[in-house]
């Protein structure tokens, strides 16, 4: 990891990559639908609302979430060099940074290793009791996007950004490298406790060993794409992400496993 300090610098505007990102937060939820209907059959069928009025309501407010959220985000963060450089320079027509050179095929080998890594330590400790869901490979291909844009978005892009944001505030305006890797840490433990939700919906949770066990397993994927994000862009992060769940969730379940 980088080991300079970083001063805050002038970042251009944010709103229209902001817009884009709410776009396709939007498009991403309406794709995650299937997915999610297979997960939470029952949950769904509580709310007593017609499937389309769910679709567009999730993708409403999860639009507009990502929206706000990766305003904010690049606000604060691009200042100090966590942004998305090559989205940056597609919507604004403008000459990408030549000092940020991309790693693509290190960013998807990551997310795959991050994924393999998940795999094996998930054998190991308490398993969450074996439930009769089985979710097609298929629809894990429709959730693909949900993880790599709205979940990078939300649990990266804002929290990482605010993170760093406020420990520099403290620090004469500059980032030194712990707060990065503080900030990375704390948000990959929001992003593993953002699974808590869907994994007791599932009936995946029970004790407080198997909530620990769905938290620091997402953690881990989240501290590679956080690691990505610091020091390539946003968009490395998103296809770590995205390549992670291509294994865990489209590779896997064709497997049987």
């Amino acid at each position: 990891m980088s080991t300079h300090s970083t001063h805050p610098s002038a970042s251009g505007p944010h709103l229209k990559l902001a817009v884009l990102l709410g776009i396709a937060g939007a498009l991403a939820t309406l794709a995650l639908m299937p997915y999610l209907l297979a997960l939470v059959p029952v949950q769904l069928a509580a709310l007593h609302w017609p499937l389309p009025a769910i679709a567009l309501t999730q993708m409403g407010a999860t639009g507009v979430l990502c929206w706000l959220l990766g305003w904010a985000g690049l606000r604060l963060g691009a200042p100090y060099g966590l942004d998305a450089p090559w989205l940056r320079a597609w919507v604004y027509r403008q000459p990408r940074d030549p000092a940020r050179r991309g790693r693509w095929g290190l960013a998807a080998l990551l997310g795959v290793l991050a994924a393999l890594g998940v795999i094996g330590l998930s054998l190991l400790g308490p398993q969450p009791a074996r439930t009769e869901t089985t979710i097609a490979a298929w629809r894990g291909v429709l959730a693909l996007c949900y993880g790599g844009i709205v979940e990078e978005v939300l649990c990266r892009l804002f929290p990482i950004g605010a993170l760093v944001w406020l420990l520099a505030r403290g620090s004469g305006r500059v980032a030194r490298p712990w707060m990065y890797v503080l900030a990375i840490v704390l948000a990959a433990l929001l992003f593993g406790a953002g699974h808590l939700p869907a994994a007791h919906a599932a009936g995946m949770l029970g004790t407080p060993l198997l909530v620990a066990r769905i938290v620091l397993l997402n953690a881990a994927v989240g501290i590679v794409s956080g690691g990505l994000f610091w020091k390539y862009g946003l968009e490395h992060a998103m296809l770590a992400h995205f390549c992670a769940d291509v294994v865990l969730h489209v590779a896997l379940p064709m497997t049987g496993a």
